[in-house]
């Protein structure tokens, strides 16, 4: 009797042992072998986008209500456009004066360059008759040298009683008249040379008027260049009055009213858009197979008795824990191993009650796995599997 009492613990303990043994070796691989690998940790997910101002103002206009289904580029909320409007005006007008301006800069250009043409011209006419006083001056200093001559003789003559008085008087009313005509040619000649300094100084003060107003071509076609990127960003700021949708989708509840100030940043309504999928939170255990292109089963909480078809499209290329904001590390104190969930992505097939989903519900999915080994490896490699 002693034998049984001992034995029966024996044969309980090893019969736990191996229970534990198949669970534990067994189990594993025969899930991750599975045809069809299930989970209820799954939710329908959509792309949401927080709508927020840019710029300040006041709500003049909300152009729909909560919760409603919009279309991309309808008008949700416009703010009050006045002041802006206001600031593309004065920007426009500020573009004008600064075309105006260059205009009035071209203006001057021909001006100067006329001046810098009737000087390059006087100085041309200046020479021109610098040369012909010249010229005069050479052939009344001949005259002069012969009259001069002619009163030394008749002089010398009269001194002698050779000559007559009239003779004399004669001469030297010639010499005379030569010595007026040299100081008329040089003093024309003093006018040329004056009236060719004062075309050079004319031309100079030209050309460096002409040269001013080319630098500040430069400068106000910066200005102009300046009025136009304001009148843009003017206008910009006025387009942000509106806040239009971004595309297809639904609204979340509306955060501003009619008369509210707001400012730059302020969220005012999420967009819930249009294309929902579920992810599908697997363990990594039962991925071995699952690639993809598999077809899956959906079941939602919301919906009982519904069954919605979809595929696989991605798996996730780390487990969840390692996109939280403190990933988990386990290189230092105890450890104990915990079976990590990655996400698979499954887009539903075109049916009927895709519009009653809402993202967030709850779901159980059922993925049937492809029997081709090879195909399977080639896309768990291809999403990062091993």
């Amino acid at each position: 009797m002693w034998k049984r009492s001992v034995l029966i613990p024996i044969a309980v303990l090893a019969a736990a042992g191996g229970l534990f043994a198949a669970i534990r070796l067994g189990l594993p691989a025969w899930g991750a072998d599975a045809r069809e690998q299930e989970t209820d940790d799954a939710y329908v997910r959509a792309d949401q986008t927080p709508l927020s101002t840019r710029i300040s103002g006041t709500v003049r206009q909300v152009a729909v209500g909560d919760y409603r289904s919009v279309h991309a580029g309808q008008l949700l909320i416009q703010l009050d456009d006045s002041d802006y409007q206001a600031v593309v005006a004065e920007a426009r007008a500020g573009l004008e004066a600064a075309k105006a301006e260059y205009a009035a800069n071209q203006n001057a250009k021909h001006v100067a360059d006329a001046a810098i043409n009737a000087s390059q011209q006087g100085i041309v006419a200046a020479q021109a008759a610098a040369v012909a006083a010249q010229a005069g001056i050479d052939v009344v200093k001949a005259d002069l040298t012969r009259a001069d001559s002619e009163f030394r003789r008749q002089q010398s003559l009269l001194s002698n009683r050779a000559a007559t008085k009239q003779q004399f008087e004669a001469a030297q009313q010639a010499r005379d008249t030569a010595t007026a005509a040299l100081a008329g040619r040089q003093a024309e000649l003093s006018r040329a040379d004056a009236a060719i300094a004062s075309a050079r100084s004319t031309l100079v003060e030209a050309t460096q008027q002409r040269a001013a107003l080319d630098s500040k071509d430069a400068l106000l076609r910066a200005q102009i260049d300046a009025k136009t990127a304001a009148i843009t960003v003017a206008q910009v700021n006025l387009s942000y009055t509106k806040i239009y949708s971004p595309s297809d989708g639904s609204l979340g509840e509306l955060r501003v009213h009619p008369g509210q100030l707001v400012g730059p940043g302020l969220q005012v309504v999420e967009l819930v858009q249009s294309g929902i999928w579920i992810q599908a939170n697997y363990r990594e255990t039962q991925l071995g197979k699952v690639h993809t292109g598999d077809k899956a089963d959906v079941h939602i909480d919301a919906l009982p008795g519904h069954e919605f078809h979809g595929h696989v499209t991605e798996v996730a290329p780390a487990s969840g824990s390692q996109f939280a904001l403190l990933p988990p590390d386990n290189a230092t104190g105890n450890f104990t191993k915990i079976v990590q969930r990655i996400p698979v992505r499954i887009a539903l097939d075109p049916g009927e009650g895709l519009d009653q989903l809402r993202p967030g519900f709850s779901a159980a999915v059922v993925i049937h796995t492809s029997s081709d080994a090879a195909s399977g490896a080639s896309a768990a490699a291809s999403v990062g599997i091993r």
